[in-house]
């Protein structure tokens, strides 16, 4: 039976845990082969990732980098080009929370990590690979943003206005590649069972939350090149017929 990733490359950002490696390992069990780029301080979440992947018959290729540095997303792309060609399917996932606190109370530096990490990385990231996404025949990029966007939340304004801008890039991309094979979509995934809701919700029950796992699903439809989805922000918990907590 055909998987409906076969022969695919997909790269994966925050892929060592959460939401990010279940997407990795999902694309993987679909057929596609991954580049997996999490912190260099997570090289050893990122190496049984990779035990994971090769155990499934599929490549990993671990890029354990920091996202602020823009000249290595410069040099990403160009490895990634000079060995493979062209990419299939990015997953723009690695995030920060950042402080969760009133406006007039975040650090100048702590703003600026969440414009980094959360913004500006992803931007360099689709910059260096937009050349790579043309070469494909379906390239699909994903976006993760959050529902908490447009709800002015107290508190959470550094958070919120980071997400805001990056699916925003997301759907400029969409748009600005409609007459090729490019897709460019955005999930928002609601509450999951990760740490870093439990950083921001401490004292839920996680267990009553959905795994990574079953969120992933989502991201192996819009990764597919059967998908026509473009230019959509898609709620995890509506796709999936869940009720938000």
């Amino acid at each position: 039976m055909t998987k409906q990733l076969e022969g695919r490359l997909a790269l994966v950002t925050g892929a060592s845990r959460g939401i990010g490696r279940a997407v990795a390992l999902a694309l993987a069990k679909e057929g596609a082969d991954i580049i997996a780029v999490a912190r260099p301080r997570s090289q050893a979440a990122l190496e049984s990732l990779d035990d994971e992947i090769k155990a499934l018959g599929q490549n990993c290729t671990l890029v354990p980098f920091d996202l602020k540095d823009g000249d290595a997303i410069d040099r990403l792309g160009a490895s990634i080009y000079e060995r493979w060609g062209k990419l299939d399917i990015f997953v723009g996932n690695a995030a920060i929370l950042g402080p969760l606190s009133p406006l007039g109370h975040i650090a100048p530096k702590d703003f600026q990590e969440l414009l980094d990490i959360n913004v500006t990385a992803n931007f360099r990231i689709m910059r260096s690979l937009d050349p790579l996404l043309k070469k494909s025949d379906a390239g699909r990029v994903i976006i993760v943003s959050s529902g908490s966007n447009g709800k002015a939340k107290a508190f959470w304004g550094g958070y919120m206005m980071s997400k805001a801008a990056v699916e925003n890039l997301a759907l400029t991309y969409a748009n600005e590649n409609l007459q090729n094979a490019i897709k460019s979509n955005v999930i928002n995934p609601g509450p999951i069972r990760t740490s870093m809701r439990a950083k921001a919700v401490p004292g839920e029950d996680a267990a009553s939350l959905p795994a990574p796992e079953d969120i992933a699903k989502l991201f192996v439809e819009l990764a597919s090149p059967a998908c026509r989805h473009n230019g959509e922000v898609i709620n995890f918990y509506d796709w999936a017929g869940l009720t938000l907590p």
